[in-house]
């Protein structure tokens, strides 16, 4: 027997440390432990990466990601009360799982982790899209990242996989499709969790490209594709007055037709807009 397969079921640690969760937190838990070792295989093989966790709770995921054999787990935990769990589960593995009590948002993954490096996490609703964000965004690319398998609502898993053309396509869809390919592997129930969630959840796994799909300015693309969603029902010779006086000659050269919503712009064309507007 190894020492994870020693460790308890999920249920008694919960009761053990008295680790209700917090809504204020965004903690759902997943306790089936067939479930966190699917979700861990969804992001490939972790025998020769170290893998960035967030939020693992009681450490249902974190079990699972040791046991699909990752090199080194960085489990980062703002919640106080899951360290103790999370320190039972290191002395079950010696040297291949440090734990963090701290922010995610404020913590340098770099200083604890060694590439490659991949991100799997069960992310607290609170605070999963503004990481996605981050990790999609930083100043140099490619990024620490190779792989990201991340849970999120379902409806948000459907925005960063969106296509042209639909509701749910947006900002988020736009920087992901950028710099990475992204699916959806897996769809999980709301009573899967610990409390049920009002919502279904999905994985998403995304996959770092060596460099983005097409060429243009971040920061000037990023302020393109926020102007143009935040007033989605408008015209785009409307909704980006504010970027140029002559933004319809801009948006024909991009071949975007200045009546045209920004639902059915496609990536490349933003791309190309955004080229046209680089200082």
């Amino acid at each position: 027997m190894s020492g994870l397969d020693a460790l308890p079921p999920l249920r008694e640690v919960i009761a053990a440390h008295g680790l209700r969760a917090r809504k204020a937190l965004g903690q759902n838990f997943l306790l089936d432990l067939n479930l966190t070792a699917k979700i861990a295989r969804q992001a490939g093989d972790l025998s020769r990466c170290d893998v960035l966790e967030v939020g693992p709770g009681p450490g249902g995921l974190t079990r699972g990601l040791l046991a699909e054999g990752a090199r080194h787990v960085l489990a980062v935990e703002k919640d106080a009360r899951c360290l103790p769990a999370l320190q039972e589960i290191a002395a079950a593995c010696p040297g291949r799982l440090t734990v963090l009590n701290g922010d995610a948002l404020a913590i340098d993954p770099l200083e604890h982790l060694t590439p490659p490096i991949r991100v799997v996490a069960n992310l607290p609703y609170n605070i999963g899209t503004e990481l996605l964000v981050r990790w999609l965004t930083p100043p140099d690319w490619p990024p620490f990242w190779q792989s990201l398998t991340l849970m999120f609502q379902r409806e948000v898993a459907e925005r960063i996989v969106a296509q042209p053309g639909g509701k749910a396509y947006g900002r988020l869809a736009l920087l992901a499709s950028w710099r990475a390919d992204a699916r959806i592997v897996m769809t999980l129930p709301p009573d899967a969790f610990t409390p049920p969630p009002k919502v279904s959840s999905a994985v998403v796994h995304l996959t770092a490209l060596p460099a983005p799909r097409f060429p243009a300015d971040a920061k000037t693309l990023e302020r393109v594709v926020a102007m143009a969603f935040n007033q989605r029902r408008k015209m785009l010779r409307a909704a980006l007055r504010g970027l140029a006086p002559d933004i319809e000659d801009r948006l024909i050269a991009a071949g975007i037709k200045p009546t045209d919503r920004a639902e059915t712009v496609s990536l490349e064309q933003f791309c190309a807009l955004a080229r046209t507007l680089k200082p």
